[in-house]
């Protein structure tokens, strides 16, 4: 038992580290490179047969499959130019603006944390974010490989380079301003450090008193008051290793392939009866800007490896727009 265990942990962590191999079609130039990093979202590109189509999303609230990266892409340019580091509290996002603050949660446990995402991917279907090795630790599925996550954006992060301080408007050509953060009460427990860091106990719990912490900021912005915070709203790199993990009620939740959305509920039963052929199909109605979309599902499955498979089979079918969901 224990070496199947052992033997599928290995599959799930080699299946994340292909879906982040996989060559970008927008690699960062050099003078990004040399920069430090750019603000940027990018053109539409299409990886494995599937378009991707980054833009500003300020309602991006998202549940699905969350997988992680490490040590195979350490010290390599991410897709903006700055430099990974497994031990950061980043990400890596299809399609969202690069850097980015979003909100990770693992609805499996409970535990939620603001991640920096500067990075592309992942391009395994079914998955809806990668986070760093250090932030899957903090989250607690760093050994499972993969969990049940919600992504939500809070607003653009400030270059690598940029120093406390600094404007998050100063970006060149850009004049968003950072969306309001998620509500919610929750408690919080101190960050310890990696795993193997020596001297860094301190660094990652302690917070200078001049510094302010992300949760003032993030609290600060969800009123429309950045300056509630006490200066510029602005969230660094050394904000996100010091703040605490936030742990709220886990709520596990079912996985689902969506396999299309319709208006009209006669093409929905249509693609279910289709759909039928893979497995049990169900079509289901919620309402979207008082828009009703009829919904055709597969599952629920119990396991991401059986949605996974799900997946495949429908888009192996012809449903490339198809997704795995966790509701």
């Amino acid at each position: 038992m224990l070496l199947l265990g052992l033997s599928a942990c290995s599959e799930v962590t080699l299946f994340n580290h292909a879906s982040k191999s996989v060559m970008r079609s927008d690699q960062p130039s050099q003078a990004a490179i040399a920069k430090g990093g750019i603000y940027k979202v990018g053109n539409p590109y299409q990886i494995n047969g599937v378009w991707y189509y980054p833009k500003e999303d300020p309602n991006y609230d998202e549940t699905g499959i969350g997988s992680w990266y490490g040590e195979q892409f350490h010290g390599k340019a991410t897709a903006n130019g700055e430099v990974f580091d497994m031990n950061e509290v980043t990400a890596a996002h299809p399609t969202l603006p690069m850097p980015s603050l979003v909100r990770v949660t693992n609805l499996e446990n409970g535990r939620s944390i603001v991640v920096r995402m500067n990075d592309r991917g992942p391009y395994a279907n079914g998955r809806v974010i990668d986070l760093s090795r250090r932030s899957a630790q903090l989250l607690g599925y760093d050994r499972q490989g993969t969990a049940k996550v919600r992504v939500q954006y809070i607003g653009p992060a400030p270059l690598a380079g940029d120093a406390p301080g600094a404007q998050l408007a100063s970006r060149a050509g850009a004049d968003e301003r950072p969306s309001a953060a998620p509500r919610g009460g929750v408690s919080a427990e101190a960050l310890p450090p990696p795993p193997g860091a020596k001297g860094r106990s301190a660094d990652v719990v302690q917070t200078a008193p001049s510094q302010v912490s992300p949760m003032q900021v993030l609290a600060a912005q969800n009123a429309g008051n950045p300056q509630a915070a006490g200066g510029t709203a602005l969230v660094t790199k050394s904000d996100l290793n010091q703040q605490k993990v936030e742990n709220g009620p886990a709520r596990g939740g079912q996985i689902y392939v969506q396999v299309g959305a319709f208006t009209l509920h006669e093409n929905a039963h249509k693609l279910a009866a289709q759909m039928s052929l893979l497995g049990p199909a169900n079509v289901s109605s919620t309402f979207i800007n008082r828009q009703e979309f009829f919904r055709v599902r597969l599952g629920p499955f119990n396991q991401v490896a059986a949605a996974d498979q799900a997946l495949q089979q429908a888009i192996n079918n012809g449903q490339t727009n198809a997704r795995i969901v966790v509701e």
